[in-house]
């Protein structure tokens, strides 16, 4: 594994709604594919998106690890999301609480917690990811604050649009630099690189192990977020070339 912060990243929504979930879930998974161990963490509290793409129970999840259970080790909250034979991990510590707890995940005590859980998952996992929601509380603050790489994801829209420059200068505001700007259901001039819509369910996820079209997009995202040198694979079956998307 290189330098880790270069292979942190908080995937922030620059505002709700923008899909950061849904990208987030892709890119690991397109990451994973191609042998690469992925920690994704939930600090979207309000939506708590993480958990409706996994099964089983959730116990505990990330809040009670930055809670009352600090104590106990990053793997007791992890989740695999399943992903077939794909020869690398794309393990979830999502979000599923009370709002009592909630509430308390959001004190600053909780967002140093988290901070702590983001730099352990670095030194074990190849990757780290944090579903990051528009930078108003804590746990947003400690999650730009605790990664390499910030990427604002926003739709394709003139309100996606005003929300990048918005949140851009959210983040100037805590030192924190904007490395990519990601836009989904279109493309937009300010745009690094673009995811198209799907219409498919949270249950299909990740298409990007199925559908071209997304896994070109998702490849694109993930050289753009990580300097990697994504490849198409032209020649190759479409499994095969996703497996050759993201070269280390």
């Amino acid at each position: 594994m290189s330098d880790a912060g270069d292979e942190t990243a908080a995937l922030v929504g620059a505002t709700g709604g923008a899909g950061t979930t849904r990208l987030t879930v892709e890119l690991g998974a397109l990451l994973a594919n191609d042998g690469r161990d992925v920690a994704v963490f939930d600090a979207a509290f309000a939506t708590q998106g993480l958990a409706d793409y996994l099964s089983g129970r959730i116990d505990p999840d990330l809040t009670a690890l930055l809670t009352e259970e600090r104590d106990a080790p990053l793997s007791a909250g992890l989740v695999d999301f399943p992903l077939g034979d794909a020869p690398g991990r794309l393990a979830c510590c999502p979000a599923l609480a009370p709002f009592e707890r909630l509430a308390r995940a959001k004190a600053p005590a909780a967002a140093q917690a988290l901070e702590d859980r983001i730099a352990d998952a670095a030194e074990t996992f190849d990757h780290v990811l944090v579903d990051t929601p528009p930078v108003a509380a804590n746990q947003s603050v400690a999650a730009v604050n605790a990664t390499g790489r910030t990427v604002l994801v926003a739709p394709a829209t003139t309100r996606g649009r005003d929300a990048v420059q918005r949140m851009t200068g959210r983040l100037d505001d805590l030192d924190v630099g904007v490395d990519a700007v990601v836009t989904t259901r279109g493309e937009l001039s300010v745009a690094d690189a673009a995811v198209p819509e799907t219409d498919a369910a949270v249950t299909a996820a990740p298409t990007c192990l199925e559908e071209r079209s997304t896994a070109t997009a998702v490849a694109t995202v993930a050289g753009t977020v990580f300097d990697a040198e994504p490849s198409t694979g032209d020649g190759h079956g479409l499994l095969d070339s996703v497996g050759g998307f993201v070269s280390r």
